[in-house]
């Protein structure tokens, strides 16, 4: 099986690793890019040092429908954290195909080409890694830690499949909408275990408590990893120390069910590898639906969208608010199925299989509440006594479709509230 294994994480590793013309584009524009910014800057006369991370900094890039190189400026600490946007902004002035991405910290996208862009990151240039203002603040540490441990092709490779495992089974990336795993954190992991089939096998072992990596030994032990850092950074499944930050976990952002749903997927590589599971994979709305109308359940998809901005922000509004509708199905139907899926931009599509209640019992207030039993009774016609209060029993029937479309015409202000500019049940 061992063999198997490694025929196909071979032919993988093929397919998911950038063809060096590629690599050579990106490479020539990159240093051509670099160039003219340094050109700016000096003319500018502004204080920062600019330096290239993410994956094709450390060389653990794998193909995708889009590329990106993170072009961070670092600047001098004399600027003001609120500066760091504006003067940013002044920096790249005379480029052209620029765009800012909202956030916790402004950054930019230079536009290359349909498949390739820059983004660039303004952050602080920092002495302590305690005098970080922002996330971002850490990264030069992190590229630098990364550069320096990983060295071996067994552990750039490994890395390389993680990503794609975890393209693959829709559990990469730490934005809220998806609680996955982010690159530095399984850029860590396999350094860790030291190659892809390990930290596979490591992974899905059964354990009583949770599991704890310290890589660089930071603490004394795991009670104290417990007792130092903040209890709301400890509810991963996985906590993994920063390397370059000991207070920081690293997976803190790794929520129980996307950590299960990779499991799932791990131990099911393990017992019958395919390149399937390195593949990413659209929901298949169409199967979903005739499974479940030949189990006799109702299948809905909806269409949401929203004004907020493409990416984390608008992916985490999207998600809540199908998040919301599973409770509001919920009172009058089974809920067997849903899911959600992200589109990239500003749309997401939510699935509901659902199951009609024959009826629903509602809970109104004390009898001896005469004024509000009263108004209770107005809106329920069928109603009981029990144990001193009022209940009311009410038949379900109506479909999921014809509940959506009440529910989404009397909640027209709650829609919105939730940032939601377009709500569309399209099957």
């Amino acid at each position: 099986m061992a063999k198997k294994h490694d025929l196909i994480l071979e032919r993988v590793l093929e397919k998911i690793t950038p063809s060096e013309e590629k690599l050579k584009f990106m490479d020539k524009n990159l240093n051509s890019f670099l160039e003219k910014i340094n050109k700016r800057i000096k003319k500018v006369g502004l204080d920062l040092e600019v330096f290239v991370g993410g994956s094709f900094a450390k060389k653990t890039l794998i193909k995708k429908k889009t590329d990106d190189i993170d072009i961070y400026f670092r600047f001098n600490q004399k600027y003001s954290d609120d500066s760091l946007t504006k003067l940013t902004k002044k920096i790249l002035k005379k480029i052209r195909s620029v765009s800012v991405v909202h956030g916790s910290r402004d950054y930019f996208r230079v536009k290359i080409n349909s498949w390739f862009y820059f983004e660039i990151i303004p952050v602080r240039k920092i002495k302590k890694i305690e005098e970080a203002k922002n996330i971002t603040d850490l990264s030069y540490s992190h590229v630098k830690y990364i550069r320096k441990k990983v060295k071996s092709k067994k552990v750039i490779e490994g890395i390389k499949l993680a990503k794609a495992f975890c393209y693959g089974s829709r559990t990469y990336g730490a934005e809220s909408y998806v609680h996955g795993f982010s690159g530095y954190s399984l850029e860590l992991l396999i350094y860790h275990y030291g190659g892809f089939m390990k930290f596979l096998q490591e992974i899905v072992k059964k354990r009583k408590d949770k599991l704890i990596i310290d890589i660089e030994k930071h603490h004394r032990n795991k009670q104290r990893i417990l007792l130092d850092i903040n209890s709301s950074k400890l509810e991963s499944p996985i906590i993994l120390i920063d390397p370059t930050f000991k207070k920081r976990n690293t997976l803190a952002a790794l929520s129980e069910e996307t950590y299960e749903i990779f499991r799932k997927a791990a131990k099911e590589f393990l017992k019958n590898p395919s390149e399937e599971f390195f593949k990413v994979k659209k929901i298949d709305f169409k199967n979903i639906k005739n499974d479940a109308e030949k189990k006799g359940k109702e299948f809905l998809l909806i269409k949401t969208r929203t004004k907020k901005q493409e990416g984390d922000i608008a992916g985490t509004k999207l998600l809540k608010f199908s998040k919301h509708l599973e409770y509001e199905f919920k009172k009058f139907f089974e809920l067997i199925d849903s899911d959600f899926e992200y589109l990239d931009n500003q749309e997401g599509i939510s699935y509901f299989v659902l199951k009609r209640k024959n009826e629903i019992v509602s809970c109104g207030p004390s009898i001896n509440d005469k004024k509000n039993v009263l108004k209770f009774k107005e809106e329920h016609p069928r109603t009981f006594i029990k144990e001193g209060k009022i209940y009311s029993k009410r038949k379900i029937n109506f479909s999921g479709k014809e509940f959506l479309a009440v529910w989404g015409r009397k909640n027209q202000k709650k829609v919105k509230e939730m940032y939601i500019s377009k709500l569309e049940i399209i099957g």
